[in-house]
């Protein structure tokens, strides 16, 4: 497994070796010893999730205040933009941020640590979405980050869109940067 630092040293991507042929591929997507090497982060995955997305579905930018989880996620299927945010106050990287693509083709993971919140735009005309999770949902601390939000200034492909991004209803009542609540 090859892995590259972001400019936010933290959140890390995972390239997996993939052995293909004309018959197809094979890859390993998750071993914990090859995790901890490349990442330095032993805790346990405790909940697998996969979500399918249309195009211009923008989902985040999530948090849990309480019972953070950490995220390892990959797309399966499609193509999307992954973002992460530092949102440690203690940090003195908070409220940048890291995007990176992932998709079937390139195989990539995004490992996004605890104390950062995740959001993806979707650029395919769907994408299949999986993500493993250090600690199990909370709905009662989870919070989201305005994705538009202009001290964060994400630079979202909003090019690669046929319209505006679908938000949820959470998504488009999601607290700004004056008002979110930081890890310490």
């Amino acid at each position: 497994m090859k892995a590259t630092a972001t400019r936010l040293p933290e959140v890390v991507i995972l390239e997996p070796r993939v052995f293909g042929d004309e018959r197809g591929f094979f890859m390993e997507s998750f071993n914990a010893a090859s995790f901890q090497e490349a990442t330095g982060v032993a805790l346990p995955f405790v909940q697998d999730n996969h979500s399918r997305s249309a195009h211009g579905v923008l989902r985040g930018l999530h948090y849990q205040i309480r019972n953070p989880q950490g995220k390892l996620v990959r797309v399966t299927s499609g193509r999307v933009f992954d973002v992460a945010v530092d949102m440690r106050r203690s940090s003195p990287r908070v409220g940048q941020w890291v995007g990176v693509e992932l998709s079937a083709d390139n195989k990539r993971q995004l490992w996004v640590p605890p104390g950062f919140a995740h959001g993806f735009v979707v650029l395919s005309d769907s994408a299949d979405f999986l993500y493993k999770t250090t600690d199990y949902y909370a709905p009662q601390h989870e919070r989201a980050l305005a994705w538009n939000d202009p001290h964060v200034n994400v630079e979202w492909p909003l090019s690669e869109l046929r319209q505006a991004p679908a938000l949820s209803a959470k998504d488009a009542a999601a607290a700004r940067w004056d008002s979110a609540e930081f890890f310490d």
